[in-house]
């Protein structure tokens, strides 16, 4: 079992009352290559990435379930507007 207190990445806020429904699809084989650059951390359920690949960028939502992770991700978007959504994620703004 993880104590919170020694986790060192960071858990996404609750969701905000007014918040932006992120579209989430199964992932794209072009962006097989992409790497994750930021990322949740694993002691949840749901785990969330910002990765980045090919100028472009997305956020990765991994689900850790008996059966096998369920991984989704967002449509590619600039890196700039992927940030942007990653700490709306992060803050509890997006989901």
């Amino acid at each position: 079992m993880i104590v919170l207190d020694e986790c060192v990445s960071p858990h996404v806020a609750m969701l905000q009352r007014v918040h932006v429904r992120l579209v989430w699809q199964r992932p794209y084989p072009s962006l097989e290559r992409a790497r994750p650059v930021a990322w949740t951390c694993w002691c949840r359920a749901t785990v969330y990435e910002l990765c980045v690949g090919g100028g472009r960028a997305f956020l990765r939502r991994t689900v850790q379930l008996d059966s096998g992770p369920d991984v989704h991700e967002t449509s590619p978007m600039p890196i700039v507007e992927a940030r942007a959504t990653w700490t709306a994620l992060l803050s509890g703004s997006a989901r």
